[in-house]
């Protein structure tokens, strides 16, 4: 093991002894945001502790395996010994290494999930539809709640944007590789030629901002207007102004919300996605400054950059980031995403342990 990762194994050990002291004293939990906290690095770091404990009693196996080896009668029973603690330490040592990567505090998050259609006209209102039931099966397969926040739909029954709110342990982890372009090359249903057309929608999976990272957001900032919602075709869902707009005037963002027919309701959900917003805007001016050092999202995260193409005459869809092409169009559709979640998180891996090893 490198000198490194042990001296940061020690340090956690310590961190791990020092934090049991502090929850164990009898004011732990008179400042309870410190508390919890405390609480949460602790669970962080316990089970990297346990493997290191592990890996710390092999080396010990080894080292009396090899002192049992002086003795003839004890040599060949010394020699597995120390053949098994070695195994053991190469097997705990890959795990201490993973175990050690950067864990991203969002991954246990519920996320907002925004599509938005990009070039190609109707059709690509039509992707975004199909986009977006492809996540909701998704959603359904891992027992996620998923909720429409705001809607605005095409004439041909597709989106020209649609913001959703999912909600679930770990949906971040499993979602947040989505974010970026995707591009379609299909025949669309209005082509009496039968030409392929190529038309693109947008992607942005933004993590749920929790109470103790929460976005503050100063009211004097905010322009909320009210209007009444409305559907499809002008055909108002009810006669009162229940839709909420909300303009953050120092940043221009503008949220809207008017799929519940409650104004207090819709209010609550579009401040909610305002600080997702804001929080996405932080993180990614943070993400500039040391993009050298961190590429989360396997590519630079740009949502104009193109992540995936889906090619329906062929049966494929290709990921570029990490050249992946699978004939298996119709299942991913169908919200059978784990092969691909699968590729990119292990790339991602992969690239964390190369920083680790350096």
């Amino acid at each position: 093991m490198k000198t490194s990762i042990r001296h940061r194994l020690e340090q956690l050990a310590d961190r791990l002894a020092e934090l049991d002291a502090l929850l164990g004293a009898e004011a732990a939990t008179r400042d309870m945001e410190a508390f919890l906290r405390m609480n949460k690095e602790r669970a962080e770091i316990a089970t990297v502790v346990d493997l290191f404990a592990a890996y710390r009693q092999a080396e010990a196996d080894l080292a009396a395996a090899a002192a049992m080896e002086s003795d003839p009668g004890m040599r060949e029973f010394a020699r597995e010994e120390a053949a098994a603690a070695q195994a053991t330490m190469a097997d705990l040592e890959d795990d201490l290494q993973r175990a050690l990567l950067p864990r991203d505090p969002d991954d246990d998050k519920s996320v907002f999930l925004e599509i938005r259609a990009g070039t190609g006209g109707d059709e690509s209102a039509l992707f975004a539809g199909d986009l977006f039931r492809m996540y909701a099966r998704f959603a359904e397969k891992n027992r996620w709640k998923i909720e429409v926040v705001s809607k605005s739909e095409s004439d041909l029954g597709g989106y020209r944007e649609i913001i959703a709110r999912i909600e679930g342990a770990g949906a971040y982890a499993k979602l947040k590789y989505e974010s970026g372009g995707h591009r379609v090359q299909r025949v669309p249903a209005t082509e009496t030629q039968g030409r392929i057309h190529t038309s693109a929608c947008t992607v942005a999976v933004l993590p749920e901002a929790g109470e103790l990272d929460a976005i503050t957001i100063n009211p004097a900032e905010l322009r909320i207007d009210t209007f009444r919602a409305s559907g499809a075709g002008g055909q108002h869902i009810n006669k009162t102004d229940s839709a909420v707009r909300i303009t953050h005037l120092p940043s221009g963002l503008v949220v809207e919300c008017q799929d519940d027919r409650s104004q207090h309701r819709n209010k609550a959900q579009a401040l909610s996605v305002l600080a997702a917003r804001l929080k996405d805007m932080q993180l990614r001016a943070q993400q500039q400054q040391i993009a050298s050092t961190r590429k989360s999202l396997i590519g630079s995260g740009d949502r104009s950059e193109r992540i995936r193409t889906y090619n329906f005459p062929q049966g494929r869809i290709t990921d570029h980031r990490i050249n992946l092409t699978l004939y298996k169009i119709d299942a991913i559709m169908a919200g059978d995403l784990d092969e691909l979640i699968a590729g990119l998180n292990a790339e991602h891996q992969a690239e964390l342990l190369a920083e680790l090893a350096q």
